[in-house]
């Protein structure tokens, strides 16, 4: 099942609307889907590595777009939802302090979760809840967005047909990592 699997995202990947699912992958996965560009953006440039710089260009330009509406979730809802939530439970300062120290690091959590496993649509969401400088949120995007791709997109580039067949011999083991750093992820999340 697993290698069937394969099979068909690389048969996706050189799909002549490829690049337009990974830019929807990479804009939702910024926000509120769970799945990583990375699944289709690898095969894609396994499978044609000539349009690496292409296909990374897109993944960053769609995840910074998905972040800014992550940011805008956490920034209009929380008055709406968390606020209320909060004050009737009496944590209401608790946040005010949260804000606070959450931007004064801020930079450097987007920067960290937008290069990093770590899902970055906890830090989009955060971002505008915390009410991080706009600016400030974007600028670190677009520099930690393309840092990942580009760097995987490099990788993969010069290295893709030792890496495509190390995959293809051992798929399983590479699926277990894959999972594992999802796990990994969210465990962060739970416990930061």
């Amino acid at each position: 099942m697993l290698r069937n699997l394969y099979d068909w995202t690389m048969s996706l990947a050189d799909h002549p609307r490829a690049l337009w699912a990974l830019a929807v992958v990479a804009f939702v996965e910024s926000s509120v889907f769970p799945i990583p560009p990375d699944v289709l953006m690898i095969p894609m440039i396994l499978a044609r590595p000539s349009r690496a710089w292409l296909i990374a260009l897109v993944a960053t330009v769609a995840s910074v777009l998905g972040g800014l509406l992550g940011y805008g979730i956490g920034y209009f809802f929380y008055e709406a939802i968390g606020e209320p939530i909060l004050s009737s439970l009496g944590k209401a300062h608790a946040m005010e302090e949260f804000n606070v120290r959450f931007n004064g690091v801020g930079f450097w959590a987007v920067l960290i979760a937008g290069v990093t496993p770590f899902p970055y649509k906890v830090i989009t969401i955060m971002s505008g809840w915390t009410a991080m400088p706009l600016a400030t949120f974007v600028v670190t995007s677009i520099i930690a967005r393309a840092l990942r791709f580009f760097i995987v997109a490099s990788l993969l580039r010069a290295f893709g047909t030792p890496v495509r067949d190390f995959i293809e011999r051992r798929l399983g083991l590479v699926f277990t990592g894959f999972i594992g750093l999802l796990i990994g992820g969210f465990y962060v999340v739970r416990f930061m």
